[in-house]
C-alpha cells in the first residue's frame, strides 16, 4: 500500500508541477502575496461540520460555495445524489472578511436542524420555513441534540440549557454560581432520560491584563491566564435528568483535566479518561448514572509522558472500552474488556494511530494512522479482535471522516499535498468507492502551477534518531544548481501530507510564493513530534530549543550534503514555539543561518502555559536553571546573524512585554535586529485579517531576499 500511496503522490506531483516556469521576480512574488491572500479565497472555502441526519441518506454541512468566509448550511443527498443549499444568510455580509456565518448545527426530528448564527438560536424546519429562537446578550454555543432529536441542549453564559420542541420553551438545567465557572462540555445518555456534563472552575486561575496599543487609543485584555507554577482549573462531572432537577455530582480529582467522556450504549454507565495535570498518571474511570459510583477501569504511569494523544470509547455491547495509548512505545488501539483484565492490543507496529470511531453492530474500528508514510493520516477499518487491517479508500493525503449512524457510508474532509480540502462520499460496505461532493478551489486554482512536494529522510547529527521531513522545491528545480534553503515555519508536528502541510497558520500561499521565488523549503518533524513513538517524543523533555533546534540542523547539514542547497544561504523562521525556535537556532548556532524570521515568539518560558511544563520540567521556582536554558531571553549575547522579530502588542499568548524585554536584552548586547510590531494583533499575527497578513509576508519575502539572495529584483 505504501508504494502504492508514495506512487500515486508522485504522479500527481509530476501533472501539478509540470509544465516549469521561471523563477518569479519579486514584484512577481509579491503580486503573489495579494492574490494568496484576498478574497475570495483561490483555494475556495473548505466545508466543515459534516453531520448525518438519522436515517444516515443525507448530510448536512457548512460551506461557501464561492471562496468568501461565510459559511451557509448546505445538504448532500445520497439517493438523489443532489446537494442543496439550505441557507442563504449571507446579506450583506457576503464580502465580509471573517464573516463566519453559521457556526454550528444539530439535526432534529422530521428534517429540522437547530443553527446558531451570530450568536443566536434558529430552527430551520423541514418544509424549509425558518424560526428564530434567541435574541440575548449572550452567544449560545455547544448545541447536541438529544437522541430522538425532540430536543437540543445548548450553553449560554457558561449554564446548560435544553429547548424542546413539543413546548417550544428553553429550560435552564445547570446554573453555575461565578462567572468563571462553565460548562466545558455535555452529552445525552442514548436513552434520552439524562445528560452527564463536565464543569470547569476558572476561579483560582491568576486574572491578568495585558495592555496594548491600538487605533490611537491605550486599550487592555482582562482574562484568565495562568503561568507555569501557577493554579490551574478545576474540573466537576456531575449528571442531570433531560427535565431538570438536582445535579449528581461524581467523585473526580478536580485538578485532573478530562480528555474524553462517553456514554455505554445502555445508558448505565458513563466513562470518564482523564489525567494529573503534569501527565504522569491516566485513568479512565466508568460512573454509576444512578448513583455516581466510580470505579477506576484503566491506568496507566509515565512520568516522562509529554504528548497526550490519548482517546477512548466503549466497545461493541458495552464489553469493556477500546482505548489509544502508547504504553508499549506506539500509539496504538487496546481493548480492555474488565477492570482486572489486561488490554490486548489490536494494532501494533512501528506507526501510531491519531482517531478512531467503532462500528458496534459490524464489531470493527474505523481509525486514522499514519501507517503508509509519516506525513499520512489515512483512513483503516479493523476487526475490535484485532487482525488484517483494510484500507479505506485510496486518496493519499490526511483524512477526517464523519460517519453515518449505520456505518454503511461516511464523508470525509480529505486534503493532501496538492488537493485542498474538499467533501467526499465513502460507500463502507461492499466495494469501497469515494465520491467528491464539494469542488472549493475556484476555477483560478488550476491557472496557477504549484510546487513540487517531497518528503526526505535523514540522521539526527546528534543522537542517530531517524528525522524525516516535508520539502518543498522551486518548479524549475534543477538538481545540479545549488538553492538558498529557508527552514520553516518551524514547530512540532510540522510533517502534514495535507493542503498547505500545517494549517496552524495560513503559510500555504507564503510557502508557495518562495518556492516559485527560487527558494527551498523544509519542514523538519522534530523532536517531540507526533508519529515517530513515544521514545522520539521524550527526546525534547527538558529540551525547549536544544535538541529540536538540533534536528533542525540536522536538515540543514542533510541537504547541504545532496549538494543542493547553498550553506551561505540558509534562512529559518517560525511563530510562537517556532519563534522560540528559530531565536535559540540563531543565538547558538552562529552562522548556520543568514537570517530567521521569529514571529511572536515564546522568549520567556516562565510566561509559557502550564502545560508546557509537560516539556519544560515538572516544577519551576526549583529548577531555575533547566528553564534558564530553555528560554531565549538568557541566550540573547549568541546573535551574530540577521535576525527581524515580528509580534502583535495584543498578544494573550506570548505577551509582548516578553518580547520588549528580549529588545532590551539584545540592544545591552549592542545586537542589530529589526522589530515589525503589528498593533492591536493577537498571537495570531499572520491571521488576524488579510491586510496583516499581506503586510507580514511582505516584509518577510523582503528579509529574506535581502540575506539569502542579494540579487532579488
Amino acid at each position: 500500500m505504501r508504494n502504492y500511496v508514495m506512487g500515486l503522490l508522485a504522479a500527481l506531483f509530476v501533472l501539478v508541477s509540470a509544465p516549469a516556469f521561471a523563477e518569479t521576480t519579486r514584484a512577481q512574488a509579491e503580486a503573489e502575496i495579494s492574490r494568496f491572500y484576498s478574497l475570495p479565497h483561490i483555494i475556495g472555502t473548505a466545508p466543515t461540520s459534516p453531520s448525518w441526519r438519522a436515517d444516515g441518506r443525507a448530510v448536512a454541512y457548512l460551506w461557501n460555495d464561492e471562496g468568501y468566509d461565510f459559511r451557509d448550511l448546505w445538504l448532500y443527498d445520497l439517493d438523489g445524489n443532489s446537494v442543496t443549499r439550505l441557507t442563504n444568510l449571507s446579506g450583506d455580509a457576503r464580502y465580509v472578511e471573517n464573516a463566519k456565518g453559521i457556526t454550528e448545527f444539530v439535526w432534529l426530528a422530521d428534517g429540522a436542524v437547530a443553527y446558531a448564527l451570530r450568536g443566536d438560536l434558529y430552527i430551520r424546519a423541514g418544509d424549509g420555513t425558518t424560526t428564530r429562537l434567541t435574541e440575548t446578550p449572550s452567544a449560545e454555543r455547544q448545541l447536541v441534540a438529544s437522541p430522538d432529536g425532540r430536543a437540543f441542549s445548548f450553553v449560554r453564559d457558561g449554564d446548560l440549557w435544553a429547548y424542546s420542541l413539543a413546548s417550544k420553551s428553553s429550560t435552564r438545567l445547570v446554573s453555575l454560581p461565578f462567572e468563571r465557572q462553565y460548562i466545558a462540555r455535555h452529552v445525552w445518555s442514548p436513552d434520552g432520560a439524562r445528560i452527564a456534563f463536565i464543569q470547569a472552575d476558572m476561579t483560582s486561575v491568576p486574572f491578568r491584563e495585558v495592555p496594548y496599543y491600538s487605533g490611537g487609543k491605550n486599550r487592555s485584555i482582562k482574562l484568565s491566564r495562568a503561568f507555569p507554577g501557577d493554579h490551574t482549573g478545576r474540573y466537576r462531572v456531575g449528571f442531570v435528568d433531560a427535565a431538570g432537577g438536582d445535579v449528581l455530582w461524581v467523585e473526580h480529582p478536580a485538578e485532573n483535566p478530562i480528555r474524553s467522556f462517553e456514554w455505554s450504549a445502555n445508558s448505565k454507565s458513563l466513562m470518564v479518561d482523564s489525567s494529573t495535570f503534569l501527565l504522569e498518571v491516566r485513568t479512565i474511570r466508568t460512573y454509576d448514572a444512578k448513583t455516581g459510583t466510580a470505579t477506576v477501569f484503566y491506568e496507566e504511569k509515565e512520568p516522562r509522558q509529554l504528548d497526550p494523544a490519548w482517546s477512548s470509547a466503549w466497545a461493541p455491547d458495552d464489553n469493556g472500552l477500546i482505548i489509544v495509548s502508547d504504553h508499549e512505545g506506539w500509539y496504538h488501539l487496546y481493548h480492555k474488556t474488565r477492570p482486572n483484565a489486561a488490554p490486548k492490543a489490536i494494532t501494533k507496529g512501528s506507526w501510531e494511530v491519531a482517531n478512531f470511531n467503532v462500528d458496534a453492530k459490524n464489531k470493527q474500528i474505523y481509525f486514522t494512522a499514519n501507517r503508509d508514510h509519516p506525513g499520512e493520516r489515512q483512513l483503516y477499518k479493523v476487526s475490535v479482535k484485532g487482525g488484517a487491517i483494510t484500507t479505506v479508500g485510496q486518496m493519499p493525503g490526511t483524512h477526517t471522516p464523519y460517519f453515518a449512524p449505520d456505518f454503511a457510508h461516511a464523508v470525509d474532509i480529505a486534503s493532501n499535498d496538492v488537493t485542498p480540502p474538499d467533501l467526499y462520499l465513502l460507500q463502507l460496505q461492499g466495494s469501497i468507492t469515494a465520491r467528491q461532493v464539494t469542488k472549493s478551489p475556484l476555477a483560478e486554482f488550476n491557472d496557477y502551477t504549484w510546487s513540487d512536494v517531497r518528503y526526505v529522510n535523514f540522521k539526527s547529527h546528534v543522537d542517530g534518531a531517524d528525522v524525516v521531513a516535508r520539502m518543498i522545491l522551486p518548479p524549475d528545480y534543477d538538481s545540479s544548481k545549488k538553492y538558498p534553503l529557508i527552514v520553516g515555519s518551524v514547530y512540532s508536528n510540522a510533517v502534514r501530507a495535507q493542503w498547505g502541510g500545517r494549517t496552524s497558520h495560513p503559510t500555504w500561499g507564503l510557502d508557495q510564493v518562495l518556492a516559485s521565488h527560487g527558494y527551498i523549503i523544509l519542514n523538519p518533524n522534530m523532536a517531540g513530534s507526533w508519529g515517530q513513538g513515544k521514545a522520539f517524543r521524550q527526546r525534547l523533555l527538558s529540551g525547549y530549543g536544544g535538541i529540536d533546534t538540533d534536528d533542525l540542523e540536522s536538515g540543514v547539514r542533510y541537504l547541504v550534503s545532496q549538494g543542493i542547497v547553498d550553506p551561505e544561504r540558509v534562512g529559518i523562521w517560525g511563530s510562537s514555539y517556532g519563534g522560540l525556535m528559530t531565536l535559540m537556532s540563531l543565538f547558538n548556532k552562529p552562522g548556520l543561518y543568514a537570517a530567521g524570521v521569529a514571529g511572536a515568539p515564546a522568549s520567556n518560558v516562565w510566561h509559557a502555559y502550564p502545560g508546557q511544563m509537560w516539556t519544560l520540567g515538572h516544577t519551576v521556582h526549583d529548577n531555575y536553571e533547566r528553564y534558564k536554558m530553555q528560554a531565549a531571553q538568557h541566550h540573547a549575547a549568541g546573535l551574530e546573524d540577521n535576525l527581524m522579530i515580528i509580534h502583535g502588542n495584543a498578544d494573550v499568548v506570548v505577551l509582548y512585554g516578553d518580547t520588549l524585554d528580549l529588545v532590551d536584552r539584545l540592544m545591552e548586547n549592542e545586537k542589530t535586529f529589526e522589530l515589525v510590531t503589528i498593533p492591536g494583533s493577537s498571537h495570531a499575527w499572520d491571521v488576524d485579517n488579510l491586510t496583516q497578513t499581506r503586510f507580514a509576508f511582505r516584509k518577510m519575502l523582503d528579509f529574506f531576499d535581502r540575506y539569502l539572495k542579494p540579487d532579488a529584483k
